[in-house]
C-alpha cells in the first residue's frame, strides 16, 4: 500500500532516513511497510486535564501496534485556562491555539507521517488539534484524557474550580466564612482531568465526538475510569484503520459534520467559545459556510435536551453515566445528519446503532425532543447597533427572567477594572457592566471574563445585573451575559462609544443587543474617539494583535 512515509522509508535514500530511526531503537519490522502514525501529546504537569495523557499515550501506542502500525511520538504546548485566569497569562490562551495547530502541521509534514492521534483535553488545545487535522487532511483522530470527578458538596451541587471564585464573592458579602472559602482549595478538584463542568474544555471534547473526530462515547469518560484507557487503545486501532482505508480528516470534517457539532452544542448548552472554535475549524477545512449564521439558524430548530453544570447541578461524570453524547445525538433523531462519516469508518447512524449504554438513563440530565428543556438551542447569536457583526450569548445557562434585560451602562476598559469595581461593591442592581478593549486585537488575545461573572454571582448580583464584552466567557459562566461583540472596541466598534448611564437592551430570545442612544449622538462620539494606549509585550502577543481576525471570524490568524 502507498503510504506518505514511503518517501523516507522505501526510496533510493531510505538508508539515510532509516538509520536515524534505528538510532532510536526502531527495528526493520517496525519500519517495513507499516504506516507511521504520529501521536501528538500535550502532556505536561501544568494542566490537570493533561496530567494523565502519558498514561493515555501508552494505551494509544498499544492500539497502534496491535493494528499493524508503528507509533512515533512528539509533544506540543498546552496551557491551563484556570491557572491563566485573572492576569496576563489569559492574553496568551486563545492565541496558543494557533501555535498548537502550526506545531502539529510542522511535525507531520517534516516527518511524512501517515496518520495522527491527537491527545488533548482542554480548552484551546482540542480545537487547535482539530484545526491541524483539517489543515493537513491526513487520517486523524482526537483522543481526550477525560473530565475530573466533582468535589465536595457546595452551594447545592458538587463543587468544582469555579466554586472557589463564587465562594470569594460570598465571603465578601458575608454569606460564608473565610475558613469555608479557604477549605475549597483542598476539596473542589479531587483529581486530574478536564474541569468537571461543561466549560470550553468538555464542550470541545463533545464537539470533537459530535463531529465524528473522536470515538463514539469517548468525550466524557472520566479521567480515572478504566474505560478511558480502553477507549484510548481503540483510538490507536482506529487510526490505523483510517490509514488503511484512506479516510482523511476532511472526509470527516464536512459541512454536515460541522452542523452536527453545532446542533449538539445547542442541545447540551455548550460553551459560547465553541462558536469561535468551530468557525476556525471550518476555515481550516476550507468549507464555504458562515458558522456564526449557522449557529443563528440552527438555534431556532435545535431544542436543548441536556442540562448540566453550569446550567444545572449535574457534573460531567453524571452526564457520562446518563449516556453522554451518543444518547444526546440519538435523542435528537432526524435533526442529526446520520449519514455523516466518522473516524470509526462508519456513519453516525451505524455508530449509534452499535452504542451500548452501561448505566441507567437520567431524564433530569438528558430529555427528549418532545419534552425538552427548551424548544430552542442553548447558544444564541445576537445583533444590533451595539453588535453590527454579531455577538454571542448562552440562553440555556441564563435564568429565563433575564432573557430580556434593560439597564444602565457601567463602563470599564479592562477586566481588572471591572473586577475591582464588582468586589468593592460599586455595581448596583439593574446595571449592565461593559468590559471592552478585551477582543482578539484589543486584549490582545480575547480574555475570558470568567472571574467577573463569578464575582457578581458571589456578590448576589447574578439575577439583577448583566455583563457585555468584546472578550469571551468560560463555558461555566451563567447569569445574563453577552460576549464576542464584533467589531471589537479596539477596531472602533460601537462598544467603544458607550458611556456610563447609557441604556442598553439585551434580548436573547429575539437575538438583539441595542444601545438606546441616537445615531446622531453615536456619530458625534465617534469623531472624538481615541483608542486607549495599551502596552503589549514584545513577542507573540504583539504579532497576534496585528494579525488576528474578529471574533465572528473565529479570531483566527489572517495570512
Amino acid at each position: 500500500m502507498e503510504f506518505r512515509s514511503n518517501e523516507i522509508m522505501h526510496g533510493e535514500d531510505s538508508p539515510f532516513y532509516r538509520s536515524l530511526f534505528k538510532s532510536m531503537g526502531y527495528s526493520d519490522y517496525e519500519l517495513d511497510h507499516k504506516p507511521l502514525i504520529g501521536i501528538a501529546n500535550t502532556w505536561n504537569t501544568c494542566v490537570p486535564g493533561h496530567f494523565n495523557l502519558n498514561q493515555v499515550n501508552e494505551f494509544v501506542k498499544k492500539g497502534i501496534y496491535s493494528a499493524g502500525g508503528t507509533a512515533v511520538e512528539f509533544g506540543t504546548i498546552g496551557c491551563c485556562d484556570g491557572v491563566a485566569q485573572g492576569h496576563i497569562g489569559m492574553n496568551y490562551i486563545l492565541p496558543s491555539r494557533e501555535i498548537i495547530c502550526n506545531s502539529i502541521e510542522v511535525m507531520v509534514q517534516a516527518h511524512r507521517l501517515d496518520g495522527i492521534v491527537l491527545l488533548a483535553s482542554c480548552d484551546k488545545i482540542v480545537p487547535g488539534m482539530l484545526m491541524a487535522a483539517a489543515r493537513l487532511d491526513i487520517p486523524a483522530i482526537v483522543c481526550v484524557g477525560g473530565p475530573m470527578l466533582g468535589g465536595i458538596e457546595f452551594d447545592g451541587r458538587k463543587s468544582d474550580l469555579t466554586s472557589i471564585d463564587e465562594a470569594k464573592g460570598m465571603t465578601r458579602s458575608g454569606k460564608i466564612t473565610e475558613d469555608e472559602y479557604r477549605s475549597l482549595e483542598n476539596t473542589a478538584c479531587p483529581g486530574c482531568g478536564s474541569c468537571s463542568f461543561l466549560g470550553t474544555a468538555n464542550s470541545m471534547c463533545c464537539v470533537s465526538e459530535a463531529m465524528g473526530m473522536s470515538l463514539p462515547g469517548s468525550a466524557l469518560i472520566p479521567a480515572p475510569y478504566g474505560e478511558r484507557l480502553k477507549s484510548s487503545f481503540e483510538a490507536g486501532r482506529a487510526v490505523v484503520n483510517l490509514v488503511m482505508n484512506n479516510i482523511t480528516a476532511k472526509q470527516v470534517i464536512t459541512k454536515e459534520s460541522i452542523r452536527n457539532a453545532i446542533k449538539v452544542t445547542m442541545a447540551i448548552c455548550g460553551s459560547t467559545n465553541a462558536v469561535l472554535h468551530i468557525a476556525a475549524i471550518a476555515n481550516e477545512a476550507k468549507l464555504d459556510m458562515n458558522v456564526v449564521e449557522e449557529f443563528r439558524t440552527l438555534n431556532l430548530t435545535t431544542p436543548q435536551i441536556a442540562k448540566v453544570n453550569p446550567a444545572a447541578k449535574w457534573d460531567m461524570e453524571a452526564f457520562y453515566r446518563a449516556g453522554g453524547i451518543p444518547r444526546v445525538m440519538d435523542r435528537l433523531g432526524s435533526i442529526i445528519d446520520r449519514s455523516a462519516v466518522t473516524c470509526t469508518g462508519k456513519s453516525v447512524d451505524e455508530n449509534l446503532k452499535d452504542q451500548v449504554y452501561w448505566y441507567p438513563e437520567n431524564r433530569e440530565i438528558i430529555k427528549t425532543v418532545d419534552e425538552p428543556f427548551s424548544r430552542t438551542g442553548g447558544v444564541a447569536v445576537l445583533s444590533g447597533n451595539l453588535a453590527p457583526d454579531t455577538a454571542i450569548s448562552k440562553p440555556g445557562a441564563i435564568d429565563p427572567a433575564l432573557h430580556r434585560f434593560t439597564g444602565k451602562a457601567r463602563c470599564y476598559n479592562s477586566e481588572e477594572e471591572a473586577e475591582s469595581a464588582i468586589l468593592s461593591g460599586e455595581i448596583q442592581k439593574g446595571e449592565v457592566v461593559v468590559i471592552r478593549y478585551e477582543g482578539p486585537k484589543g486584549g490582545p488575545g480575547m480574555r475570558e471574563m470568567f472571574k467577573a461573572m463569578k464575582y457578581m454571582y458571589g456578590m448576589g448580583l447574578a439575577k439583577d445585573t448583566a455583563l457585555i464584552t468584546d472578550g469571551r466567557f468560560s463555558g461555566t459562566n451563567n447569569g445574563c451575559f453577552v460576549g464576542h461583540i464584533s467589531p471589537e472596541a479596539a477596531e472602533g466598534g460601537p462598544l467603544a462609544l458607550v458611556e456610563d448611564g447609557d441604556e442598553i437592551m439585551i434580548d436573547v430570545a429575539e437575538g438583539k443587543l441595542e444601545l438606546h442612544v441616537s445615531d446622531e449622538i453615536i456619530s458625534a462620539r465617534r469623531k472624538h474617539w481615541v483608542k486607549p494606549e495599551k502596552e503589549i509585550p514584545n513577542g507573540y502577543l504583539k504579532l497576534y494583535s496585528k494579525v488576528a481576525s474578529s471574533a465572528d471570524k473565529g479570531a483566527i490568524i489572517q495570512c
